[in-house]
């Protein structure tokens, strides 16, 4: 069963649970030099509706680490646009994985 993306408000944060066909939990490309070598898996995603900021959190890095970072969204990739060492197609925040209905 899928759930449900949880929405919560701090002042002018605004922090979801889904995004553009991730939720939280799956697996994510960050496109940074050290990053695209490490694995990451999606947290949230964050608007300050004051400012008109978004980027995404994040939790991973080397092998066996958890740590918590955050990043734009034109910086997350799909888990399958990593062939080697180099990123095919586009990021998630110009081309939503969402399902076809």
């Amino acid at each position: 069963m899928k759930k449900r993306p949880e929405v919560t408000r701090q002042g002018n944060l605004v922090r979801t649970t889904h995004w553009h066909g991730v939720r939280s939990g799956d697996a994510v490309v960050v496109d940074g030099v050290k990053e695209r070598r490490q694995s990451w898996v999606f947290v949230a995603h964050v608007l300050n509706e004051a400012t008109n900021e978004e980027w995404i959190e994040v939790r991973g890095g080397r092998t066996g680490e958890a740590k918590g970072r955050s990043f734009r969204t034109e910086l997350i990739y799909p888990s399958n646009a990593k062939k080697g060492s180099r990123l095919v197609g586009l990021s998630l925040a110009f081309a939503p994985q969402l399902p076809i209905r």
